[in-house]
């Protein structure tokens, strides 16, 4: 379904909705100061986005990072091409609580010098915890499982409620979104065999990649790829989730050291004092930075977030979705923590641990398809 008006002479502006997203929404203005209105025709609780191309046949992009900007570093004269059309795009149906959309496209991944080779893969849409998975959110599922056929190596720890859940090994996690899909009465992701018969609940089970029903509509640990992808807020080639090549504490709760690293910009050392109380962990409550170009907050810094895949080189081919290694050692670990300096805050940076790892730095957030 869609839907064309002509503004002026120079702007077109139309509705662009997804398939089988219904009934779409209806452009009512279009001011000369680029307030853009539309109003929705049915309370389909959607969410939208405003994009913009230089060609009406596209490419249509999201942000306006670089705009009308050109080195000028020569006498000669420049061109630039600027927005000269617009479009509402009806993205999703119902956001799901506490989530936010990560849209789908090519993401470069990896930076030269932090983790190479840098490559390009296509990431499809997928939603996203807007905040590491708090102690609160973590107890409510927890209690639910055990009292449902599920068992953890860890009771799970927090500093408070609204602060992230540590001390969850890989396991845990893994079978926590099982969990969290059950109570909600979604379709689950993780199996213990490749027909997807019997679920994954208890013991410590390293899971194939072939056990995984990647197209359920259930919670799971994010790929390396989806993960990077969320991190960057929708830019590439930027250390940092916030866009720019620097890091302070003002942006996010790591142990700070300007004198060993050129893009630590904060003026103090050392751990972020508005959490340095003296109590490990000296974690954040969820939320409490600026979010990224997604809504995503605590993507540097906070705790290390679990992620889905097999820790090992990954390959420099254009790849769509990718799941990892089919097999390694160690499962891969993203975003630094409190206690990390800054070169693992960057959006590139990789760690890894043993899937039983359990520690006061460690934690994860979910993500689900649309």
């Amino acid at each position: 379904m869609r839907a064309c008006v002509w503004m002026a002479a120079w702007w077109l502006i139309w509705i662009a909705v997804l398939p089988g997203m219904g009934q779409g929404p209806v452009i009512t203005s279009f001011q000369g100061s680029a307030q853009l209105a539309w109003t929705n025709a049915v309370n389909s609780n959607a969410l939208y986005r405003v994009e913009w191309a230089a060609r009406a046949e596209g490419p249509w992009y999201r942000t306006f990072d670089n705009i009308g900007s050109l080195d000028g570093n020569t006498a000669t004269g420049f061109t630039v091409e600027v927005p000269m059309f617009y479009r509402v795009v009806m993205a999703t149906n119902r956001p799901p609580d506490g989530m936010v959309w990560v849209d789908g496209g090519d993401v470069e991944l990896g930076q030269t010098g932090i983790a190479e080779p840098v490559h390009t893969n296509f990431v499809s849409g997928f939603w996203m915890d807007e905040t590491e998975v708090t102690k609160a959110k973590w107890a409510a599922v927890y209690n639910w499982a055990v009292t449902n056929g599920y068992a953890f190596d860890n009771a799970g720890s927090g500093k408070t409620n609204n602060h992230p859940v540590h001390t969850v090994n890989w396991y845990d996690c893994v079978k926590w979104c099982n969990a969290r899909s059950q109570k909600e009465k979604l379709t689950p992701c993780y199996y213990i065999d490749p027909i997807y018969f019997n679920l994954y609940k208890t013991g410590s089970n390293a899971i194939d990649n072939a056990w995984v029903k990647w197209d359920a509509n259930g919670y799971r640990l994010p790929t390396e790829a989806e993960w990077e992808k969320a991190a960057r807020g929708g830019r590439q080639r930027r250390l940092f989730p916030w866009g720019t090549d620097t890091i302070q504490h003002a942006r996010a709760n790591y142990n700070a050291d300007p004198t060993s690293y050129i893009y630590d910009t904060s003026p103090t050392s050392g751990y972020n004092p508005e959490y340095d109380d003296g109590v490990i962990p000296r974690t954040n409550p969820s939320g409490v930075f600026p979010a990224n170009g997604y809504g995503l907050h605590d993507m540097a810094g906070n705790v290390w977030e679990w992620c889905w895949d097999w820790y090992d080189n990954y390959t420099a081919d254009y790849q769509t979705d990718p799941h990892g290694p089919s097999l390694a050692t160690f499962r891969a670990l993203r975003g630094g923590s409190w206690n990390n300096f800054p070169n693992n805050a960057r959006c590139a940076a990789r760690s890894w641990n043993s899937m039983g790892y359990a520690n006061y730095n460690t934690g994860f957030r979910c993500v689900k398809g649309p």
